[in-house]
Order: structure tokens, then sequence, then C-alpha cells
């Protein structure tokens, strides 16, 4: 089953509208990395205060920026997923009458639960209008990250560094 010619994952996440799947993670890492070696900031290296590891942060960055493409629309899925959904002839998991009910399929159901409105509409309209439709959204600018960030994100408080808290 070739899905090279779709942008979708074949367990129902449309790549287009995904940080990893359409690029933004690996782009904006190299680019974070690069403005940091531009303006040299390797002199934190050398402040005690920093609350953490430069090197490994940088090390960090080379990494999201070399892996952080997720490969699912270009490559076989490195999860795993799809596998009885190829052996049954589907293009993606989201044709299968049992997705609801996956067990494998379970930790992309509660990571991305905008996936079980996808298969409610690939049941509806079929998974060509259905992903017709995503690259419609993913042109118009919209964004899994809503979603995302609805469910996962949590606010950090991160304290300044303490010759900024004697200026006050």
């Amino acid at each position: 089953m070739d899905n090279s010619s779709y942008n979708y994952g074949i367990c129902g996440v449309y790549c287009g509208q995904c940080p990893r799947g359409n690029g933004r993670v690996s782009l904006f890492a190299g680019e974070l990395k690069r403005l940091i070696d531009i303006v040299r900031f390797e002199y934190l290296k050398n402040i005690p205060e920093i609350p953490f590891d430069f090197d490994n942060f940088r090390k960090g960055l080379e990494w999201f920026h070399q892996y952080g493409n997720c490969k699912c629309a270009e490559e076989k899925c490195p999860f795993g997923y799809g596998k009885c959904a190829q052996e049954k002839g589907l293009k993606s998991c989201l044709e299968c009458r049992e997705y609801l009910a996956c067990e494998k399929l379970k930790y992309v159901r509660e990571t991305y639960p905008f996936v079980i409105d996808a298969y409610h509409r690939v049941q509806k309209v079929g998974l060509e209008k259905h992903l017709e439709e995503e690259e419609e959204r993913a042109k118009a600018g919209i964004c899994m990250m809503v979603h995302l960030q609805r469910k996962c994100c949590k606010s950090i408080k991160i304290p300044p560094p303490p010759w900024l808290e004697e200026n006050k």
C-alpha cells in the first residue's frame, strides 16, 4: 500500500496540520539553534545561575532539527500503526469499522482526540473527500496544535535570573 501521494499518517492524523508532520518542529529547532550559535550564547555555560545545561540544550535542538519530522506519510509508520489496515486493503485505519475500539490505536485516540471526529467524517464522506477537506483546512492555517494545547499544555513558571531580580 503506497501512502506517498497522501499527507496523512495511516493512524488517522493528518500530517499537514501536525507540526511534526509538516516539518515545523524540525525547521524551528534548526532555526533556534542557528540563532543561538550566531548570537554566541555559549557564554551562558559560565553562569552558574542558568538552570539548564547549555550544551545539552543545543544537542536537543540539533536532535529535533534532524529527527523532529514524523515519517509516517512517506515511510511505514514507525509505531506499527496500520499494519492490520494494510492487511485489510485499507489506505487508512480511519476506514476500519473497528477504529474506535482498536487497542493499538488507543494512544492515538487519547492523544489526538480529534481523530475520532475524523473517523466519523470518513465513515460519512469517504477517505478521499476527508483528506481534501483536511488539506483545505491546513491551507487555511488550521493546525492540530489548537486541540493539543487545550488538552496538554501546562503553564510553567520559570523564575527570572538572579541578576534581573536585583534591579527590583
